[in-house]
């Protein structure tokens, strides 16, 4: 039986298998938070959300990244502490982020907490909050 969460359709930004780079500001903005702080800020916001966040990436290698997808065009219009990267389509330069497919092998992406119907892209404000309290840092307006 199928969650009643699900994706249907599934995006088309979503690979149907592996993974594939998307171009930032076009389907999502992203946020991108890495190693222990990235885990710290995704496990805060799943926590809040009662495991539903939203699309967060997760990558295996190198600096270990969360990649946390917003709806497009909202990214840079909010103010992140440091150590947490925005990455929107207006933004210099382009800037790319691999998605997972939902199913199969998709080493070194995965889902951290994956979109559903109810949740297509991580809620903005709460992330910024959450990255903010992560930090330790005090919230700028």
């Amino acid at each position: 039986m199928e969650p009643r969460n699900s994706l249907d359709p599934v995006p088309s930004w979503i690979p149907a298998s592996g993974h594939a780079l998307r171009h930032v500001g076009v389907h999502f903005d992203a946020v991108r938070a890495i190693g222990m702080l990235g885990e710290e800020i995704a496990y805060e916001v799943m926590q809040f959300t009662d495991f539903r966040a939203g699309p967060i990436v997760r990558s295996g290698i190198g600096e270990r990244s969360m990649y946390f997808l917003l709806m497009p065009g909202i990214a840079a219009a909010l103010h992140w502490p440091p150590g947490v990267e925005v990455m929107s389509g207006g933004a210099r330069g382009a800037a790319f982020v691999g998605v997972p497919a939902l199913d199969g092998l998709t080493w070194p992406l995965d889902w951290r907490s994956r979109p559903t119907a109810e949740s297509p892209f991580v809620d903005a404000v709460l992330l910024q909050e959450m990255a903010w309290l992560r930090t330790g840092c005090a919230v700028e307006e």
